[in-house]
């Protein structure tokens, strides 16, 4: 019989069958649900049988727990089979006392049909958008954690799936180190008779990158075989520094093509938002950002929109080829490096190239938040100074202190103009002003030396600054074309400095710019 057939029971049922199709695309929409038992295929009763397999807690094997070693098989499943939901329960050590979080100590790994190198091979926290596990809720459409880690990827397979989580931190197998990993795990997965032979395999990689992205690109992804894209998660960060870049671009090479088929122009803008990422985290199902360290974290998830390859796919993300010479110059200095670290989803065929193999856990650690941590500032010595006859030395805008040396009866005070420390190394700082800059100098009365002060203007703002500099109200030096920096040096006699104080100011003469100072120093002459 039909649906045709002119029986009561199949007309009542034409409507909810309907329903069910509109409810279940809406919903599809609504909410991107990529699993592949959908909403409209709950009423299917195909006689497929569905299976789970536990591991990590008490109640399995001692082989399956971190009691027994540091790398556990949670999973060995014969194929063919499609897993459709992996869950990892946070760590005992979550609600106990020292509290140990996860990190990036923990790898997720997982290999296809007997493959000696893994699809699959992240930090388990990055895997669920989660970068070094700093986070306490996460939703979207694919991954989402609440005391919990939850996976809804499909992953289909034809002969096998193993599933392994490795851990290489310092903690030797043993109730420890249980009590710092997942407590709990299961793979819940559906055995079938066939995989279709356009049925791509599930993978996934994390990087991470410590760059000048004025001089390089950072790469995500270089995939050989066929196959289609469907999303990732990223962090970008300056550390040490609340800035980053918000214009870097990315671009996805397809089959080889010297040019990108797609280019997002803008980083914020291809994770869903605009004019930089927002002050507030967002967490869309598809779309997302929050805050990490003083960078940025986002996802985003190609439902709708995969991205198909059929012989290879390279992924990258840099300034775009017309983007302001600025923007090249100002990160192509040493200290204005960016770290990266993304992990990047993917179904393609097998086999695959060789997932480049991760780095060392003590190296996958976000950077520290020490300024220019991989090449630290070189302050001068005090013997260096006292040598050169310097009494007062002040690195103007320097965020951690300004006045470096100062011997005694002089000092140094800013009374007008903001601190910047955004430069490139190695004069990242000044002190800024859009009227004019000003600093009052405190010396031994009837003093006498050379004031010398040091002017740059390494972002060329606004085509160049222009400002005047001058003593005590007095007539100003005019000072241009100073990109590559200026030594200004003012003889001082003792009527200037009959009453201990002497005024320094650096007028801006160039509408909508500033004036600058980044160095004093004051030598003393007998």
């Amino acid at each position: 019989m039909t649906i045709e057939d002119d029986t009561p029971m199949y007309k009542n049922m034409l409507p909810c069958f309907t329903l069910l199709v509109l409810v279940s695309f809406v919903m599809g929409v609504i909410t991107a649900q990529a699993q592949d038992s959908s909403l409209l295929s709950l009423p299917d009763l195909s006689a497929e049988t569905s299976a789970a397999e536990n591991a990590l807690w008490i109640e399995n094997p001692i082989e399956k727990r971190f009691h027994h070693a540091k790398r556990v098989v949670i999973a060995d499943i014969q194929g063919p089979a499609v897993i459709q939901m992996v869950h990892f329960a946070v760590p005992h050590s979550h609600f106990a006392e020292p509290v140990v979080k996860l990190n990036r100590d923990l790898l997720l790994k997982i290999y296809w049909d007997g493959e000696t190198n893994p699809s699959v091979d992240c930090p388990l926290v990055d895997f669920f958008c989660d970068p070094d596990g700093r986070r306490e809720i996460l939703n979207t459409a694919l991954v989402n954690k609440r005391r919990g880690f939850n996976a809804y990827f499909p992953m289909p397979f034809r002969k096998s799936a193993r599933m392994e989580l490795v851990y290489d931190g310092p903690v030797e197998p043993g109730d420890e180190l249980w009590r710092i990993m997942p407590c709990y795990s299961y793979v819940v997965y559906q055995k079938l008779d066939c995989i279709p032979e356009n049925t791509g395999y599930f993978h996934a990689h994390w990087r991470q990158e410590s760059l000048l992205m004025g001089k390089q690109d950072y790469v995500a992804l270089e995939a050989e075989g066929k196959g289609k894209w469907i999303g990732w998660n990223v962090t970008v960060r300056k550390p040490g520094s609340t800035g980053y870049a918000v214009d870097m671009n990315e671009r996805f090479f397809i089959d080889g093509q010297e040019l990108p088929a797609i280019e997002f122009q803008g980083i914020e803008d291809s994770f869903g938002f605009s004019w930089g990422f927002p002050e507030s985290e967002n967490l869309f199902p598809c779309t997302g950002y929050f805050p990490f360290f003083k960078g940025a974290a986002a996802y985003r998830f190609f439902i709708s929109d995969a991205i198909r390859f059929d012989r290879s796919l390279r992924v990258t993300i840099g300034f775009g080829a017309n983007e302001h010479p600025m923007f090249r110059e100002q990160f192509s200095a040493a200290g204005n490096e960016f770290q990266m670290s993304s992990v990047v989803y993917w179904y393609q065929t097998e086999p695959h190239a060789p997932l480049p193999p991760l780095p060392p856990a003590t190296e996958r650690r976000p950077a520290p938040e020490d300024p220019f941590w991989l090449h630290p500032e070189q302050l001068p010595t005090l013997d260096g100074l006292k040598a050169r006859g310097v009494r007062l030395y002040m690195l103007l805008g320097r965020p951690e202190r300004e006045v470096i040396y100062a011997a005694g009866g002089f000092q140094a005070e800013v009374t007008q103009g903001y601190a910047y420390a955004g430069w490139p190394m190695p004069i990242y700082h000044c002190r800024a002003s859009e009227n004019h800059v000003e600093i009052v100098l405190t010396v031994p009365p009837n003093a006498t030396g050379i004031l010398r002060l040091f002017v740059i203007d390494p972002d060329h703002f606004q085509g160049g600054r222009s400002q005047e500099v001058a003593m005590d109200g007095g007539p100003g030096e005019r000072i241009d074309h100073f990109h590559d920096g200026r030594w200004l040096e003012y003889k001082v006699t003792a009527e200037q400095t009959a009453d201990r104080k002497l005024v320094i100011q650096a007028r801006n003469t160039k509408p909508n710019s500033n004036a600058v100072v980044s160095v004093l120093e004051w030598i003393e002459q007998s």
